[in-house]
């Protein structure tokens, strides 16, 4: 029986396929922590390595001073912007005010010009409508503004959760820094063990890859728009613009959650150039990521960039949003295990 599915390869695939999808989508989540800990030791092992020779440290105390360090530089920035916009929020919400009466004066002149055309009472037209923004501003104000706040047991459960995940991490992170060699030492032993040594080899290899090729998206769609919003002269535009750089790895929004409400403010506030430049920067941010990711990932793991659009759409349609790294993470499994157990004949 064994013979018969190595031999029919459409069989095999699908098998592994299926192993792969169950292995994302059930077990990744209760391993996650165990997991991350065995791709960072693999990953910096060689550098942990000449650490210890060169400084005669322990592996353990190289392991635990380069978690710290990279802790500190990721606090550090997540501290800067979150203090930036936490400062800039009560001015943010102070603005509604004076928005709304911007949006009033735009509605007024638009009834206008529409009550003159079709011949309708443009003072009737414009309390109507302006009546309604009232209560959607108001609802801003009692509403979805209280109700963010008082949301705050879920965050301290996420953070919680958050907390947990890392400490596991750190723990496992350092415990195996320890024992890697030996671990590993004993899988090349066994020859049964070669296979999933050569598919751990091939995750390692597109993990470096995706993390690499987003850090240089990322920062050149950081750089554009940080340039672009500057040179426009909008308010804090360096600042907007980083930070769209840095929220572009979301899926589907990505500088939009920065550049569309930035233009929608622009527009209100009667800058319709500035509006239409953050419009623009805003197609030109998704176009380079669109081009960029496809071809930096999949040129340096060997596979058709159409294929790592493929796996992402896919991805996201089974797992949501962290179907942007399970999608690519799983065509990558089921490539590497698939020529693997083909090429190694492990099941003849």
């Amino acid at each position: 029986m064994a013979e018969k599915i190595k031999n029919n390869s459409f069989i095999m695939l699908l098998l592994i396929t299926g192993a792969v999808y169950f292995f994302l989508k059930y077990l990744t989540p209760l391993v996650a922590p165990i997991l991350t800990a065995v791709l960072f030791v693999t990953m910096f092992g060689p550098a942990l390595k000449r650490f210890q020779e060169k400084f005669h440290v322990h592996r353990q105390i190289g392991a635990v001073i380069l978690l710290l360090t990279a802790g500190i530089i990721l606090f550090s920035l997540v501290w800067i912007l979150s203090s930036w916009i936490v400062g800039s929020l009560p001015g943010w919400i102070g603005d509604i005010s004076s928005i709304e009466e911007d949006i009033s004066e735009a509605v007024h002149s638009v009834c206008d010009v529409i009550g003159r055309l079709i011949g309708v009472n443009s003072e009737y037209l414009e309390d109507l409508i302006i009546r309604k923004i009232g209560e959607v501003f108001g609802d801003l104000r009692n509403q979805v503004l209280p109700g963010m706040l008082s949301q705050s047991i879920q965050y301290i459960k996420a953070a919680a959760k958050l907390g947990g995940f890392l400490a596991t991490f750190v723990i496992a992170a350092v415990l195996l820094a320890r024992d890697y060699d030996e671990i590993m030492n004993r899988l090349l032993d066994r020859e049964s063990c070669h296979v999933f040594l050569e598919v751990m080899c091939g995750i390692i290899r597109y993990i470096a890859t995706y993390i690499k090729a987003q850090l240089i998206i990322m920062t050149a769609i950081a750089a554009v728009s940080a340039l672009t919003l500057g040179i426009s002269g909008i308010k804090n535009g360096v600042l907007w613009g980083l930070l769209a750089g840095l929220l572009d790895a979301l899926p589907f929004v990505g500088t939009g959650i920065v550049l569309v409400p930035l233009a929608i403010a622009q527009l209100l506030g009667g800058d319709y150039f500035k509006a239409v430049i953050c419009i623009l920067l805003y197609i030109v941010c998704a176009v380079m990521r669109e081009i960029m990711e496809p071809r930096l990932i999949g040129k340096k793991i060997g596979v058709t960039p159409i294929m790592v659009l493929l796996s992402l759409y896919a991805g996201i349609q089974l797992f949501g949003v962290w179907g942007i790294i399970k999608g690519p993470l799983g065509f990558i499994l089921i490539y590497q295990s698939y020529l693997s157990i083909m090429h190694k004949g492990i099941l003849g």
